[in-house]
């Protein structure tokens, strides 16, 4: 029997709430090459910190520290990551409360906090 939410920062939620501590690059593993933009997030029920990778071309730079945003699960199997990308079990999906997907197409912006 797996008991994950017994070791899960979300505890089971499938979503949480966070401030971006700082940003960082991860690398991938071995059959692929390249940086993955990623940023550090304490999240506020729990102060829990884990690594949330960025999705979209260009998103990391929408990103700043001190940032709220919302991450939810990869959903890799068995609560794990997926493909490449060591260890990432989560994506950052809005930014001060603006989806990033509509920010990277320029329909909202980032209200400033």
């Amino acid at each position: 029997v797996l008991r994950l939410w017994e070791k899960d920062p979300l505890e089971g939620a499938p979503q949480a709430k966070g401030i971006v501590i700082e940003k960082r690059v991860v690398e991938q593993r071995k059959p692929s090459s390249g940086l993955i933009k990623c940023v550090r997030v304490q999240l506020i029920k729990n102060n829990a910190q884990v690594t949330a990778f960025v999705p979209g071309e260009g998103a990391i730079d929408f990103i700043d520290e001190h940032d709220e945003v919302i991450i939810e699960k990869v959903g890799g199997s068995k609560g794990g990551s997926i493909g490449t990308m060591v260890g990432l079990k989560y994506k950052v999906v809005k930014v001060n409360g603006v989806p990033l997907s509509e920010i990277l197409k320029g329909k909202k912006q980032k209200p400033a906090r």
